[in-house]
């Protein structure tokens, strides 16, 4: 199983209306400047005391800015017992380059 997800993979499957957690483990403030719609902001820091907003029965995709606080959210996740996670490679950032120029860089 792979625990990544490509931006266009990404977009692919919002597209087909699949059913998708998007947790955005980044901070208010960036994520305040920059965001994929309909995703939840659980900043990393407060992840742990935030799992009950999470569904174990639903695939979650964890963004951040370039891909490694959401490698570390995938992680734990996945210790604690969350078996469909993936890490969108590149963040908020690849969104920004790849699929909408829109949403700022920074």
């Amino acid at each position: 199983m792979s625990y990544t997800m490509t931006v266009r993979e990404l977009k692919d499957r919002l597209d087909k209306g699949d059913d998708l957690f998007i947790l955005d483990v980044r901070e208010p403030h960036e994520y305040s400047m920059a965001k994929i719609e309909g995703s939840v902001l659980i900043p990393l820091g407060t992840l742990p005391t935030s799992l009950d907003q999470l569904d174990p029965n639903r695939e979650i995709v964890a963004l951040c800015h370039k891909g490694m606080r959401s490698a570390d959210a995938m992680g734990f996740l996945l210790q604690q017992g969350f078996s469909n996670v993936k890490n969108l490679v590149g963040g908020i950032d690849a969104w920004s380059v790849e699929i909408d120029q829109s949403v700022p860089r920074y």
